[in-house]
């Protein structure tokens, strides 16, 4: 049969078990023609119902109107933001299925905050897709868009070992094998690196889970060699906790950090990979690779553990570089009374923070994505280069830094003065915008530095021989990033990151977006397209380029489900490092061997006792 474009009900794909050994042009030119064929088509895919304004209760304060998609049908409908009882909510109507209300930012004072932060950006000179539909449903990335994407995310395939109930995809669920080839993945990220004026110089390597791929290594390896000079390995860490050397070899090929799912620090809060985490980390420690861990917060489930999970990765600073925290997306229809049992929102997770750490880290050590915006304008002015900027939604994302000296926790608020700094880069970055010598601006930053940091409640080990002064001048004056790194290994980066779904869906936020995935037809597609309205991007294009379960059965002589994982928790839990790992953050001899098996069974991952 002949690579041939094939129509099945309508719907475009290839033959990807005859595509699968194509050459890089023959791949460049059937992405070129699916194109246009996948992207979403008015009226068949969506309606457009703008007319219908959603309209405001007494006691509801006016903040904006955006626009949304239908969580039923996807129609692009009005949504108003507003203000009640002290929380801000999205509405919407859909003439079809009714109205659709949700919390959308669980405090109004930390809304208005964040807000103050917006930067708009400048957009993309290479794009990848004409204008021709509204956002969301033009994604690919459009000349509509507003920032230029700073990481980008790649699925080397949708197989996975586990099946966990809230994530986005995997292949048993989907009935499909998406596993595009090396030279597939060598024109996808060509494609994310013609972006101009600035080029993404992050990539995470993703799935279904990526470790099953005997050809992980070259990935990577492809990844450098197209550009990436910083590759993260997205995993739930369990053949890295049995495979020693996996972590040795994807830092040799070129990772610098592995993203590892972590959503609790017990097992009834983190069944998913509680027992291994802990021969993960110390694989990961014999490897020199370092780790920021993911917890997917879920209100009733494991919003309690937040405090603990900072705590854990306080003690195994060593490794853990960071705990990035994602309030939970929600995936799928569901009613909104089951949806209030899963809802939390950013300040939400920072509120239950400030509770479990006793107040040491505080809401007001918080600060949003694009508030540091004035550090990339401050550099752009200085070397008159483009540089990369975080201009994504204020209520997308937040973060600080923390360090831990004696027991205490100490934010990189209580001895930096952040909001006056980054004022003063604003500043400094203006004048040389309007004509001020780049040098002169440059050395009054680096003579007023000191102004900015209080170094009696600094970190002892950032006082020692002037080593904070010094990376601050390293990093403005040198543009050095070794002491970039440097401040990051010395530090413990603790991230926010919500993802939408269907219902709390803001286009606003979308067209703002600075994550995209790239697409196996060649096109760029926000994180909050691709994961949300799925059934339109991620499903449909990677339907297009994937196997039938049976051909890949075939072609690789293996099942599907032959990677499905099972857990021998008695050998796991006797381990020196499980108690190790754990010891001071749980009681571990309190938890009966019987819940650790129902935890893992209810999960969904069987228990072995050889």
């Amino acid at each position: 049969m002949s690579r041939q474009i094939l129509r099945r009900d309508e719907e475009a794909r290839v033959n990807y078990a005859e595509l699968r050994n194509a050459s890089f042009d023959e791949l460049k030119s059937v992405a070129e023609k699916m194109r246009p064929l996948l992207m979403p088509k008015p009226g068949v895919d969506y309606r457009v119902y703008l007319s219908v304004k959603p309209s405001l209760a007494e006691g509801e304060e006016l903040v904006t109107y955006t626009q949304s998609a239908c969580p039923e049908c996807y129609s692009l409908l009005t949504a108003v933001i507003f203000k009640r009882d002290g929380k801000v909510w999205i509405r919407k109507v859909c003439p079809e299925h009714g109205e659709f209300e949700e919390l959308y930012f669980g405090d109004a004072d930390m809304y208005e905050r964040y807000r103050r932060y917006q930067v708009e950006g400048k957009g993309n000179v290479v794009t990848h897709v004409p204008l021709t539909a509204l956002c969301p449903y033009n994604c690919g990335v459009c000349p509509r868009h507003k920032s230029h994407a700073a990481l980008i995310n790649i699925v080397a395939t949708n197989r996975c070992d586990l099946s966990c109930y809230y994530c986005f995809f995997f292949a048993t669920k989907s009935g499909f094998v998406y596993e595009p080839s090396l030279e597939h993945i060598r024109y996808m990220l060509r494609q994310a690196r013609l972006t101009e004026p600035v080029k993404a110089p992050a990539l995470q390597i993703t799935g279904g889970e990526p470790t099953l791929r005997d050809d992980l290594v070259d990935i990577i390896r492809i990844a450098r060699e197209e550009g990436f000079t910083h590759v993260q390995l997205n995993t739930n860490g369990i053949r890295l906790a049995f495979d020693p050397e996996l972590a040795v070899r994807v830092r040799q090929a070129g990772v610098n950090v592995v993203y590892m799912s972590f959503d609790g620090v017990s097992p009834y809060t983190n069944p998913k990979n509680h027992w291994e985490v802990p021969y993960a980390l110390d694989n990961l420690r014999k490897a020199h690779l370092g780790v920021v861990l993911v917890p997917t917060v879920i209100k009733n489930y494991n919003l309690t553990d937040v405090g603990k999970i900072i705590k854990f990765g306080l003690k195994h600073n060593d490794i853990v570089r960071g705990v990035n925290f994602q309030p939970v997306s929600i995936t799928g229809r569901m009613p909104r009374k089951e949806r209030e049992k899963e809802r939390v929102t950013i300040p939400d997770v920072i509120a239950e923070i400030e509770k479990q750490t006793d107040g040491q880290i505080r809401k007001e050590d918080w600060y949003p994505v694009p508030s540091v915006a004035a550090i990339s304008r401050f550099v752009e002015a200085v070397t008159g280069k483009p540089q990369i900027t975080f201009t994504t939604h204020f209520a997308c994302g937040a973060a600080t830094y923390v360090w831990q000296e004696n027991g205490e926790i100490i934010p990189i608020t209580r001895f930096i003065h952040v909001d006056e700094f980054l004022s003063f880069l604003n500043e400094k970055a203006e004048e040389i915008e309007k004509g001020k010598s780049r040098k002169l601006a440059l050395l009054e930053v680096v003579l007023k530095l000191r102004r900015f940091v209080d170094l009696d409640k600094a970190p002892r080990r950032l006082k020692e021989r002037g080593k904070l002064s010094k990376m601050l001048v390293d990093i403005f004056l040198k543009h050095d990033y070794k002491s970039l790194g440097e401040f990051h290994y010395s530090t413990l980066f603790l991230g926010m990151m919500h993802f939408q779904d269907l219902y709390n869906h803001d286009v606003a936020r979308v067209s703002r977006c600075d994550i995209h995935y790239v697409m196996p037809d060649g096109r760029q597609v926000p994180f909050c397209s691709f994961n949300v309205i799925q059934e339109l991007y991620r499903e449909r294009a990677q339907r297009a380029f994937s196997y039938t379960l049976k051909d890949w059965e075939k072609i690789t002589g293996r099942s599907v489900f032959e990677d499905h994982y099972k857990r021998n928790i008695r050998k796991l839990i006797a381990g020196e490092a499980y108690r190790r790992h754990y010891e001071g953050i749980i009681d571990i001899d309190s938890i009966p061997y019987e819940d650790h098996v129902t935890a893992s069974k209810r999960f969904g991952i069987p228990v072995v006792e050889e």
